[in-house]
């Protein structure tokens, strides 16, 4: 995988902009530490980090389609299917110089235009420039799983895969006004698409393109989920979501170096896992490699709504089964203290403080060994595994479900900072947003329909921030990671599969359960949902708590231009938890976006408009 940025200005001469856009250039280095390139133009320049996976020799960027180009391209991703749009794009004439997927997205684009994101099956991110027409397109994949930020600017526009590659050209301060408020605070949990939090900075939304010309700039769709009767039987609706998950999972063990799996313990890692194993095994190529978390005194946790169960135990029983050559990383609390400046600095943003942390931490093991890792991300998203699905209050909540009954951090803002931002306006207009996009089924029951509106908000509101923070924490050590689930062929598919077929019997995920039973051992297959493990961090929270205390007696401390000081002193005095970003129960969390926020504001320089 990689990292991209570039500057588009009008009136500008950019080949004399060498040095910001090396400086713009130099801040993903971390997402690509193999080779960096630059290319600049009258109008344009790119900057380009390369992390080598597929033709380790031949995939240097930006690439340029002859010496004197008709397009150039930076490009963030993997196509999984970049092999047989070689092939078609051979019949037309096209010769390639190279063995890589980059050349494929170029010479798609050369022939098909911006139609050209439609064929493609993959994760990615990219800038291709047509020198012809002086036109820049921005595109990112179907689920967004790879970032493009863009901010426009008085006679351009500046982008990148991440904010700090922006923040390093003059053009754009960091800066947070009313909305990015609101976006921190009142829906940290439920991100608007396309917004970047920084003031004037965007995002390329999932599935979208940006078109820009000389005075314009348009959007445009390139994929959407379209709603329609499911047809198929139950055997027939197991059986292909069987077949599209195998496909995807053998798409995405293409690579040039070594790949391993992300073993959780939960049947979503597991049906990954199995499914690679048997597709390298029918390849010759030997046992897979697997990786879990783990804490110390984990065993001693009490389990709650979110957390039912510990994962040892289970990540034995599929590693055993399945025959993974596995390792689990234990991570003790103090490299979690050591590791927050680390995520803040990857995220660019307050984020999940110490669950951030710890994946941090166990990516950065699993980069030792491996530099592409397959997860079982997004699999609750589409098979509605989260309690907020089986929860009739959430559902009939008029609101996000799984905010249904929480406080979140809106709570601590100063009363005039409340009275600018209005967070529950804020909420519910983003709401109302939300629901309008749903695409109606006409005839559907209105419980078949309310679940449809909770799928596609799981989607497009809760999705995008696990994927940003996996996507994110995992660059940062230069490591790949791949989610099959996401395939959008399979999101296509299980879009229209009626709630009774997903959760049979009222059985959570037990499609896929019955999908992949013959894979796994049944405590694996039958395992109750259990969130991503928090640790028990003593050691974590009493540092928090002395750095929120020390915050409370510092005059100067930026959060409190934000944040309600008084209020923060009392809830502490009562050993009252504040309210947390997240919705998983953790008593530290409110704590950890406290600190944290100031730590970014310090961090990042930012004003407040």
């Amino acid at each position: 995988m990689c990292g991209l940025t570039g500057w588009l200005d009008w009136d500008t001469d950019l080949r004399h902009a060498g040095r910001t856009v090396r400086e713009m250039t130099g801040t993903l280095a971390c997402r690509g530490p193999d080779a960096e390139g630059v290319w600049l133009s009258r109008h344009l320049a790119l900057g380009h980090r390369r992390l080598s996976v597929i033709d380790l020799d031949g995939g240097s960027q930006p690439l340029a389609d002859a010496e004197t180009p008709q397009a150039v391209l930076a490009y963030n991703g993997e196509l999984y299917n970049y092999r047989e749009l070689r092939r078609e794009l051979e019949s037309y004439g096209h010769r390639f110089r190279t063995d890589s997927d980059t050349e494929v997205v170029l010479r798609s684009h050369l022939q098909w235009g911006a139609a050209a994101p439609e064929r493609f099956n993959g994760i990615f991110a990219y800038a291709v420039w047509d020198t012809r027409g002086e036109e820049l397109l921005l595109v990112r994949d179907h689920l967004g799983i790879k970032p493009l930020y863009w901010h426009p600017h008085r006679t351009g526009v500046l982008f990148g895969s991440e904010p700090k590659a922006l923040l390093a050209n003059p053009l754009f301060p960091a800066e947070l006004d009313a909305t990015g408020v609101a976006e921190l605070f009142a829906l940290p949990a439920a991100p608007t698409a396309g917004h970047g939090l920084f003031r004037g900075l965007n995002e390329v939304r999932p599935g979208h393109l940006l078109r820009i010309t000389r005075g314009a700039s348009t959007e445009v769709r390139y994929w959407r989920l379209e709603s329609a009767v499911h047809t198929d039987s139950p055997e027939a609706t197991r059986a292909h979501v069987r077949e599209l998950l195998a496909d995807a999972v053998e798409r995405q063990l293409l690579s040039d170096v070594p790949l391993c799996t992300l073993l959780s313990g939960g049947v979503d890692s597991s049906a990954i896992t199995a499914l690679a194993a048997i597709a390298r095994e029918r390849n010759g190529q030997g046992k897979i490699t697997s990786f879990s978390v783990d804490f110390p005194g984990s065993a001693d946790r009490t389990p709650d709504a979110w957390r039912t169960t510990l994962d040892a135990p289970y990540v034995q029983a599929a590693a055993e089964h399945i025959g993974t050559l596995h390792t689990s990383v234990l991570i003790p609390d103090d490299d979690l203290l050591l590791a927050r400046d680390a995520v803040l600095r990857a995220r660019d943003r307050p984020g999940w403080g110490e669950m951030d942390a710890s994946l941090h931490l166990l990516f950065r093991e699993v980069r030792h060994r491996s530099t592409v890792a397959l997860s079982g991300e997004a699999a609750d998203e589409i098979f509605g595994g989260y309690p907020y699905f089986h929860d009739a209050a959430a559902l009939a909540a008029g609101t996000f479900p799984w905010l249904h009954g929480r406080a979140t951090p809106a709570e601590l803002l100063r009363p005039e900072v409340r009275a600018e931002v209005r967070p529950e306006e804020y909420t519910a207009e983003a709401y109302r947003r939300s629901i309008a996009e749903v695409p109606v089924l006409a005839g559907e029951s209105a419980a078949d329909a309310r679940v449809r509106e909770v799928f596609h908000l799981a989607l497009t509101r809760w999705l995008p921030p696990l994927l940003d923070r996996v996507d994110r924490v995992s660059m940062s050590v230069g490591l790949e990671v791949r989610v099959p689930f996401c395939d959008h062929r399979l999101v296509e598919y299980l879009w229209n599969v009626p709630w009774a077929l997903k959760a049979p019997e009222g059985r959570a995920k037990g499609l896929l359960r019955d999908a992949v039973r013959d894979l796994l051992p049944p405590q694996v297959t039958d395992r109750p949902k259990s969130g991503y493990p928090s640790t028990p961090a003593v050691r974590y929270t009493e540092v928090l708590t002395e750095r929120a205390h020390a915050l409370l007696a510092d005059p100067q401390a930026p959060v409190f231009d934000l944040v309600d000081r008084a209020l923060v002193r009392q809830l502490l005095a009562d050993g009252r938890p504040l309210p947390s970003p997240r919705t998983a129960p953790n008593p530290v969390g409110g704590l950890d976006h406290l600190v944290q926020v100031d730590e970014w504001l310090r961090a990042y320089r930012v004003g407040l408009r």
